[in-house]
């Protein structure tokens, strides 16, 4: 799994159109709980390479349009961190702060 970083409403709109499954990560860089999230996240990401999934991510500092768009696109409250596992435009999954984990999100690939 790569990282993908999200830098535009286009990107949003292309994942929602989309038919496959993607997973998107919402990180805040100011904000302790989100970086260790991160942590976890690229460890899990390690541990499970055979996942062929797009693996998202996105600033909400930086990129707080782009991710106001994500909330609204699928649905869902913005929070950071947060999880998403979405497919054929809806947010199937999500988790925030201390319940971000790649393990809870790997039945729906397999």
């Amino acid at each position: 799994m790569n990282w993908i970083t999200i830098n535009s409403t286009e990107e949003v709109e292309r994942i929602y159109k989309s038919s496959e499954y993607a997973i998107i990560y919402k990180h805040s860089p100011r904000c302790m709980t989100s970086l260790m999230a991160y942590r976890q996240l690229k460890s899990d990401v390690n541990s499970v390479p055979d996942v062929d999934v797009p693996l998202y991510i996105v600033d909400v500092v930086n990129n707080r349009t782009e991710s106001m768009s994500i909330a609204n696109t699928f649905k869902i409250q913005h929070e950071s961190p947060q999880l998403l596992v979405v497919k054929n435009g809806e947010c199937v999954f999500d988790a925030s702060h201390e319940d971000i984990s790649l393990h809870d999100t790997l039945g729906y690939f397999q």
